[in-house]
């Protein structure tokens, strides 16, 4: 009888170490945010814009369900004025352990006319404060070139147009070892693939009549259309795993390719 109780004890003991186990192995990973700060070819945006669509949009929809991106990215903004109009300020301050922010500006800094103009040494300065705010909070920056705008030569060769501040974003990223994603090499290799004319394509491109928002047509270089966007954002996921970034991990399951099909709509 003793020995049968104790059997029994021991049994029961056993089936609590399994079932605990069983509990730890199967938790899911802590809850997490994505923010993305920067322009407006990151940003969502307002339904009179569409078809225009910044590449935070489809990339939000890359995820498991433990992660939650937030996209304070807006049109016309740079460092200077993500700081002036206290965008940055709350994004800092809601940062918790785990979290990652991605940061991308030059479009709007590296312009002189432009009210968002931002000198090169502030724009160094700018970057080096959301690394170093980011950090503080145990949340992970990642620092991303500015996008290419379309721009090819009389060659059909395509030209760069944020050489001096893709420079400062990859010596910042050097100097304050931060993961960098050179999105703008990147996507002029895919406006490279499609050509002078199909990478129309991917941009905010219409005829006259051709959509309600813009009756008068749109010829726009700089902004993406729903295509455009996705395959900027498949780039940056890529990129992502590359970086083997831990949250790779919570990226879905499904083929992230690096190369387009240029015929592709």
């Amino acid at each position: 009888m003793v020995v049968r109780l104790l059997s029994k004890k021991i049994w029961g003991l056993g089936l609590v170490a399994i079932l605990a186990l069983l509990a730890f192995t199967t938790d899911s990973p802590t809850p997490i945010k994505v923010y993305l700060v920067g322009d407006s070819t990151m940003a969502d945006k307002q339904e009179k814009a569409f078809p225009e669509t910044g590449w935070g949009t489809p990339f939000k929809h890359f995820f498991d369900e433990t992660v939650t991106v937030d996209n304070r990215a807006q049109n016309g903004r740079s460092t200077k004025t993500f700081l002036t109009e206290n965008r940055w300020q709350p994004v800092a301050a809601a940062l918790r352990p785990g979290d990652y922010v991605l940061i991308q500006f030059g479009h709007n800094d590296e312009v002189p006319t432009k009210r968002s103009y931002t000198p090169e040494a502030d724009f160094r300065a700018n970057l080096v404060r959301f690394v170093t705010e980011t950090r503080a909070k145990k949340a992970t920056p990642v620092l991303i070139t500015p996008v290419a705008r379309r721009k090819f030569d009389a060659a059909g060769k395509v030209e760069g147009t944020h050489t001096v501040y893709v420079g400062i974003v990859r010596d910042v990223a050097k100097q304050q070892q931060v993961p960098l994603i050179n999105l703008d090499t990147e996507s002029q290799a895919v406006l490279q693939q499609f050509g002078v004319e199909n990478s129309r394509l991917l941009f905010n491109q219409l005829a006259p009549g051709e959509h309600p928002n813009y009756p008068d047509g749109r010829d726009d270089n700089t902004h993406f259309n729903e295509l455009g966007a996705r395959k900027m954002a498949q780039l940056v996921l890529a990129d992502i795993r590359r970086l083997k970034l831990e949250l790779a991990d919570r990226i879905v399951k499904r083929e992230v390719k690096t190369t387009v099909d240029p015929q592709a709509r």
